[in-house]
């Protein structure tokens, strides 16, 4: 569009002048003369006029070859095995690609909508095809290459407008193997440069802790994180799965026998973290690997003063393992039964009698008050542990297997428990509750009293007589409806004992005879009988 003098305008194009700017869709306060009509047909000029051509539409193009050139990223798309003809295709018909490269071989194809980071040299795979007008002349261009003695050598033919005077042009003469060698120090200088910058930063890092550490005084702490470790341990210790190797080395490959029973045979040993436990190898369990597992986990939430705390287990392979704490002071039957003749320790009554409430406790708790109603089916003397305090905890609690609340287990038909310690109910068919327990503690109790097992007990002035259980209990219920209580001196300790006698333990003897009753009467249950300990404590004169 062309611009008088004046401002007028000599053009067929330019807009009615008697319309306003807005009907013309022009830009008003335009000074500028500018316009450009484009290869396609399409006029656009600065005033917002704009017109196509009759003959609107893409002009041919060409495409010019790069040997060994290529520009990195800015790829439309990517295709394979595709010729030439076809890759062609694919940027002519797009009006964003600009070049396209292509690799022999595979018939690799990347069309790019921008040249960018562009590259030629001879190593580089496959031709760069840049788009231009078909009416555009571009010198044909030949390469060629050839080896010297200083390594590859590069040559490129550009044929003038005159054939008959080609211009020879020598762009590159370089040397692969002194590039190469460059090459390969750069990347170690990068690589050193790396390591030493990370070594830097590493000795910061550590120099930085330390002084953070020492300004606060956690170095100068170092009390109060061993408390914090040992709470870590207590809590990562409580219960788990031990390995058969760990209890093996702990208690030196099964050296320290400390113990044996019908159950298994009892180790001692020190675990990694110092603490000693007592090895309990289970013997003839025939529950499988999950059920022996999931048995011991509800027995692993268990914890009360009055039970032996259990840290953990082994179930490999065929090996049933339990860790428990470890109680210094040995069982209540070593402690009672072999102290005579001055050779051990001589409980006193006040001990005695804690020692009984203690198990009563440990008793009503397994009986009313954890997760599962746990029978322990095996009281005896034996199963009751003394620690540093002469303080009883019940061992071997759950080896049974577990009940359900309505005391329907078909699991408990088996005769479980020790002679002379076991319940009427085992041999009469009736059904198996905690009565059971209640019984045999009621034989503990009395043999607490004596300081004797009550089946070495004389009778009738027998000397070596050994009674059944029952006719002892027979014989004490029969003594306490018909005689005035001087037949209670016969129940207790005839040794020495220095502290108050047993008139002064009525709680004693007449929980003693209420717990052994025979099974037609109404036994009463591990919680009444804490209950009426607490109360008869009360009134002792202990």
């Amino acid at each position: 569009m062309v611009y008088g003098d004046g401002g007028q305008v000599s053009s067929i194009y330019w807009p009615n002048p008697y319309f306003s700017y807005w009907q013309n869709s022009r830009k008003i306060y335009n000074f500028s003369r500018e316009a450009e009509l484009d290869s396609t047909g399409h006029f656009l000029a600065s005033d917002n006029a704009t017109f196509d051509a009759a003959d609107l539409g893409v002009a041919g193009v060409k495409f010019v070859a790069l040997p060994h050139t290529d520009f990195w990223g800015f790829d439309l798309n990517n295709s394979e095995f595709l010729s030439l003809d076809a890759c062609e295709a694919q940027c002519t018909g797009e009006p964003s690609c600009v070049v396209f490269q292509y690799k022999q071989g595979k018939g690799e194809c990347y069309p790019k909508s921008l040249m960018f980071n562009g590259r030629t040299f001879p190593g580089l795979p496959g031709t760069a095809y840049l788009k231009g007008p078909a009416d555009f002349n571009v010198p044909e261009l030949h390469v060629h290459q050839w080896q010297t003695d200083d390594g590859l050598a590069i040559q490129e033919d550009i044929a003038g407008c005159d054939a008959a005077a080609p211009e020879v042009v020598m762009l590159n003469v370089s040397s692969t193997a002194k590039m190469s060698s460059n090459q390969g120090k750069s990347l170690w200088f990068y690589f050193y440069g790396f390591l030493s910058a990370a070594f830097v930063i590493e000795v910061f890092v550590i120099a930085f802790g330390c002084w953070l550490f020492s300004k606060k005084g956690i170095l100068s702490r170092p009390s109060e994180l061993l408390a914090v470790e040992e709470g870590y341990r207590m809590i990562t210790s409580h219960f788990r799965a031990y390995s058969y190797s760990e209890l093996q080395s702990a208690t030196r490959k099964f050296r320290a026998k400390i113990g044996h029973g019908g159950s298994g045979t009892v180790y001692k040993g020190v675990l990694d973290d110092d603490r000693t436990v007592a090895v309990k190898v289970l013997q003839d369990v025939s529950q499988s690997e999950e059920v022996f597992q999931a048995e011991l986990s509800a027995i692993g939430r268990i914890y009360h003063m009055n039970l032996v705390r259990m840290w953990g287990f082994c179930s490999e392979g065929a090996h049933r393992i339990l860790v428990y704490e470890y109680v210094h002071n040995g069982s209540l039957a070593n402690v009672l039964f072999q102290s005579t003749g001055n050779s051990g320790r001589l409980l006193g009554w006040r001990q005695r009698f804690n020692i009984a409430v203690g198990v009563a406790k440990g008793l009503a708790y397994l009986h009313n008050e954890c997760l599962e109603w746990i029978i322990h089916c095996d009281m005896k003397p034996e199963n009751i542990l003394l620690d540093d305090e002469m303080e009883p905890k019940i061992t071997d609690f759950g080896l049974a297997k577990l009940l359900n609340r309505d005391g329907s287990d078909s699991g408990l038909s088996r005769i479980r428990g020790t002679r002379g310690y076991m319940a009427p109910e085992w041999v009469s068919s009736l059904p198996i509750t905690e009565k059971v327990d209640v019984y045999s503690y009621g034989v503990v109790l009395l043999e607490l009293m004596k300081g004797k097992r009550v089946s070495d007990w004389v009778v009738d002035g027998k000397e070596g007589f050994e009674t059944d259980v029952r006719t002892v209990v027979k014989m004490i219920v029969d003594r306490s409806k018909h005689s005035n209580g001087g037949w209670v001196a016969d129940l207790v300790d005839e040794r020495k004992i220095e502290t108050k006698g047993p008139d002064e333990v009525p709680g004693v003897k007449k929980l003693s005879i209420l717990d052994i009753w025979e099974v037609a009467l109404s036994l009463p249950h591990g919680g009444a009988i804490v209950v009426e300990y607490q109360m008869e404590k009360v009134k002792a004169p202990l």
